[in-house]
């Protein structure tokens, strides 16, 4: 009787375990550790080129260079899309696996909305491929699926409310760097600024053995004997280590019009490598229409209101730019001098 007892008990275990592993055989194939639902990578140092496509056939690619990013192998890439996006490729993580009767939309919207996320590491092998896109109805997840797999799963990032897709959905300009200038004070050879209808206060700064030297920018204005102010061409070069834009306006329909205007200033940088970099400046009066006679220059509606400006950068980009940003940098010949009064 005792060994009956035994043998039931034995039996009983061996039949619930082998219950719980038919029950979860399914789940076994696909742990958190499986490698379909392995998305994230941890060591972020390890990524040096992304690529990113769509289905209406946008391509980005994001290359890994000396402390900064490069787009589709042209611009510079803007740092407040970057961060956000190497934050999410780091902690991407399933949220949970979705009722088998939610897989077939799942998939659906993968095919449909879907991303193609695709990392490369330093020797350009590859490190991760998924699809990305679409989201549950709180948008607080996302849908993923792993490349190649079959089981598609809702992803977030822990800590972070939103669907992460709009991390990497960025298309065209959105991508690229705003600054309309970056460059550190110590690289700097020369900075002019011609303000066309006030040429008396147009200046070239230019960096010689001795220190940096202002001149008037045309030979008509006279020259300033007062001396310097104090940590006034500092102050100066600073505000070009980081002077950004607001957005780029590349297809702005009033763009070459706005072009053949005289424009408020021109602003030419010359690092010590020899680059230049030019920015011209328009102003938006507030109808948000510029009205400028085009042989005097001057401004048929001239306003003290003045919030924007259209800037043409190196002949090729078209942006807007705040006042607020700008007007540290517009300065004229007679401010880096010590005031008469001081003098005296």
């Amino acid at each position: 009787m005792r060994r009956t007892i035994i043998l039931l008990t034995l039996f009983l275990l061996l039949g619930g375990g082998v219950l719980w592993y038919l029950n979860n055989r399914e789940d076994e194939k696909t742990t958190l550790a499986g490698a379909d639902r392995s998305f994230a990578v941890e060591d972020i140092s390890q990524v040096h080129r992304i690529f990113i496509a769509d289905r209406e056939g946008n391509r980005t690619t994001l290359e890994r260079k000396d402390g900064y990013w490069l787009y589709n192998g042209q611009h510079k890439a803007r740092p407040e899309a970057m961060e956000p996006l190497l934050q999410a490729i780091q902690r991407l993580r399933v949220k949970y696996k979705p009722p088998r009767a939610s897989e077939k939309n799942m998939v659906e919207a993968l095919a449909t909305q879907g991303l193609k996320i695709e990392l490369y590491d330093k020797q350009g092998r590859k490190m991760k491929s998924y699809y990305l896109g679409g989201s549950t109805a709180d948008e607080r997840g996302a849908f993923a699926i792993i490349d190649g797999a079959e089981q598609p799963y809702v992803v977030e990032l822990p800590a972070w409310e939103g669907n992460v897709t709009v991390r990497f959905a960025h298309k065209g300009d959105d991508w690229r760097d705003k600054k309309l200038f970056a460059e550190e004070a110590d690289n700097i050879q020369s900075v002019s600024i011609e303000y066309p209808r006030q040429r008396d206060h147009s200046f070239r700064l230019e960096s010689t053995p001795d220190g940096f030297e202002v001149k008037p920018l045309f030979d008509v204005t006279p020259l300033i004997s007062r001396p310097y102010r104090e940590g006034g061409v500092e102050t100066f070069l600073a505000n070009f280590e980081a002077l950004s834009a607001e957005e780029f306006v590349n297809q702005h329909p009033a763009r070459d019009s706005v072009r053949q205007l005289v424009p408020f200033s021109i602003i030419t940088l010359v690092n010590k490598q020899g680059d230049t970099t030019q920015a011209r400046f328009f102003p938006i009066l507030p109808d948000q229409y510029i009205s400028q006679d085009i042989k005097s220059g001057e401004f048929i509606e001239a306003s003290s209101d003045i919030e924007r400006y259209y800037v043409s950068l190196n002949e090729k980009d078209f942006l807007l730019a705040q006042h607020l940003l700008l007007r540290k940098a517009f300065w004229s010949y007679s401010s880096f001098f010590q005031d008469r009064k001081m003098l005296n």
